[in-house]
């Protein structure tokens, strides 16, 4: 461990956020002020994702040394407990939905607004979302607040479940999904599906979010991606202004670009992902 990584981890900066419900929405920043760094921005994780997974605390510390102010944050329902590293609190997981998460990404856009993070000298966002967070990032583009969006192996559909299986999660109330890392049961209520199909067609849908979206936009995608094909990637691109957008397909990456959690170490095509969205933000 090098003495710059060392500094870096040493300006961790932990914050919370209360909702009115009592849930709480857990920050850490890669810096102490915004002021002291040129770019700022959010990182939104995905579906069974959270702030500590993986790359992301990685990608946080290839930030601070690139002079980019990163804001990372675990939804409120999205399952971590006291563990930061571990999906513990399944009842939590149950009830989240997609609206809750767009909410909450508000609330984060309006409190860097407010000051919450310290002075910013009137600095917009960058919002930088991964899979599923990449779809919740889409959706809050349009706040003044935030001047470009990232797209990491984003979803172009949120209604990903066939008949049957809606079937039984309005039958029973609840369906359940392997974590296939953990090989935990995870419930998802009826809610997120009562969410999904009732606001597919209007605030959630990607293709209306982006086809109103006048703003730069960089999909990037692995072309080896099992979990989200890369069509669907090709599917968002072609959704927005190509006077403002690019796509960029990493070879042979897969929907995590081969980074896996505990992060051991980073890899050629991450590497690659990261030097793309550095040059896309600082040459915006």
């Amino acid at each position: 461990m090098n003495n710059n990584f060392k500094k870096i981890r040493r300006n961790l900066k932990n914050l919370e956020i209360v909702l009115e419900d009592l849930e709480k929405i857990k920050i850490t920043t890669n810096g102490n002020s915004p002021l002291e760094f040129k770019h700022h921005a959010v990182f939104v994780h995905g579906f069974k994702g959270f702030k500590d997974w993986g790359f992301i605390p990685y990608f946080s510390e290839y930030c601070a040394k690139k002079g980019i102010y990163l804001i990372t944050f675990n939804f409120s329902l999205n399952g971590v407990g006291e563990d930061p590293y571990e999906l513990s609190e399944m009842d939590k997981f149950a009830k989240n939905t997609f609206t809750r998460e767009v909410f909450e990404l508000n609330k984060i856009i309006e409190s860097y607004g407010n000051g919450f993070f310290g002075e910013t000298n009137n600095t917009k966002l960058t919002l930088i979302g991964h899979s599923r967070g990449g779809a919740i990032s889409a959706f809050c583009a349009n706040n003044a607040l935030v001047e470009n969006l990232v797209l990491w192996a984003a979803i172009a559909k949120l209604d990903r479940y066939t008949d049957r299986q809606k079937a039984i999660w309005k039958k029973v109330g609840f369906i359940e999904i392997e974590n296939t890392r953990t090989h935990q049961m995870m419930r998802l209520n009826a809610a997120l599906l009562d969410d999904i199909e009732n606001n597919k067609d209007s605030s959630l849908s990607m293709e209306n979010a982006l086809k109103k979206l006048n703003k730069p936009v960089l999909i990037a995608h692995g072309t080896n991606d099992l979990t989200v094909p890369i069509e669907e990637g090709e599917q968002l691109y072609n959704w927005t202004n190509k006077d403002y957008s690019k796509f960029v397909k990493i070879d042979k990456a897969g929907h995590t670009f081969d980074v896996q959690h505990p992060f051991t170490i980073s890899n050629d095509k991450f590497n690659k992902l990261l030097e793309e969205t550095y040059s896309f933000i600082t040459q915006q």
